[in-house]
């Protein structure tokens, strides 16, 4: 497995491939501020041969840089789930995609590639979850909630039940949403509303 990106999202990447005894090849990164992480190798991705990848994932927490990654890379993207995660068997979740520990997924949940369901989040049953968006810690989403593409859900935040989120949406940490939120602008507060467009 190579990872890209040596952030901080990285380290948790990297904890749930050691839990599920899954080998790391390589981390690399653009830029990196540090010849190691977590005890492990990073090389500078313009001195890394690509054509030796099998499986990758995208270790960025920025979902506009995931998407632009996902975008130049045709490489088998591998999904990351942490063995103190539930997820339902009947949940579809797409290439790439990390769900961390203690995240709950249920039944017909359909999350899109390159998504973060970081530590504690809920996604309950029927929701839908389009690509590189980011569900933070302990945010909690009713059934049958929609999140727009690339939209992050704050920590702590919270969604009623049906629910329809725009794409490329902040929802701020602790938001409650209890209407619907169109594309591009910042929501926080409780009940939630449109701080900037």
């Amino acid at each position: 497995m190579v990872l890209y990106g040596a952030s901080g999202h990285c380290k948790v990447i990297i904890d749930i491939l050691e839990c599920n005894n899954q080998s790391i090849e390589t981390i690399i990164d653009d830029a990196p501020k540090s010849s190691v992480i977590l005890k492990r190798p990073v090389l500078n991705s313009k001195q890394f041969d690509f054509s030796s990848v099998q499986n990758m994932i995208l270790s960025i927490g920025n979902n506009k840089v995931r998407k632009r990654l996902a975008a130049e890379l045709k490489f088998n993207f591998a999904k990351a789930i942490h063995p103190k995660a539930i997820v339902s068997n009947h949940a579809n979740l797409g290439e790439g995609t990390v769900v961390m520990a203690g995240a709950i997924v249920n039944p017909d949940a359909q999350i899109g590639k390159h998504c973060i369901i970081n530590t504690g989040a809920v996604v309950e049953h029927d929701c839908l979850i389009s690509d590189y968006a980011h569900i933070s810690p302990k945010a909690s989403l009713a059934g049958g909630v929609i999140v727009g593409e690339g939209t992050q859900v704050g920590i702590g935040a919270s969604v009623i039940q049906g629910v329809k989120i725009g794409k490329w949406t902040v929802i701020g940490a602790g938001a409650v949403i209890i209407n619907d939120i169109p594309d591009h602008v910042t929501v926080v507060g409780n009940p939630g509303r449109i701080l900037k467009k």
